[in-house]
């Protein structure tokens, strides 16, 4: 396989394994055209989330959680039909699933620590509050005929 791009990273060293990703070539469906109905242009990779030994423990776990939708016996499809050229296709698809796990395994945020408004803060926006509630009041047109 000569040119495909390098590992593709999902997040730090750890990028998907060639060996484990399971290629199928099939025809693009949509509109005929010249070449169309001859190649195999669209490309369905699946990767076998269950089984991995790749993925480090926690973020597997995390990935078939966040995943569980979309999985198939803990295989993870993605398809790629959008270029001409199988070999695009491949590289549109390998970039997918490489963001698609980066996303699923990612560390849940941290938990927000509340804080308190300063004092003073408060007091000016209650202070422009008032003074905009008199502005408005001021512009009710009682006293002007």
């Amino acid at each position: 396989m000569g040119g495909m791009s390098g590992p593709h990273v999902i997040r730090g060293s750890v990028s998907l394994p060639e060996a484990e990703l399971m290629w199928r070539f099939s025809r693009s469906s949509g509109p005929g055209g010249q070449h169309v109905n001859t190649s195999d242009s669209q490309v369905e990779l699946r990767f076998d989330l269950a089984k991995t030994e790749s993925l480090p423990e926690v973020w597997k776990q995390r990935a078939l959680e966040r995943l569980a939708g979309r999985l198939l016996d803990g295989v993870v499809t993605v398809r790629s039909s959008e270029h001409r050229s199988q070999w695009r296709n491949r590289e549109t698809a390998a970039v997918r699933l490489a963001a698609l796990l980066a996303e699923a395994t990612a560390p849940p945020p941290k938990p927000r620590r509340a804080t308190r408004i300063p004092r003073g803060i408060n007091e000016r926006r209650l202070r422009e509050k008032k003074q905009r509630a008199e502005t408005k009041r001021g512009r009710t047109g009682r006293d002007w005929g």
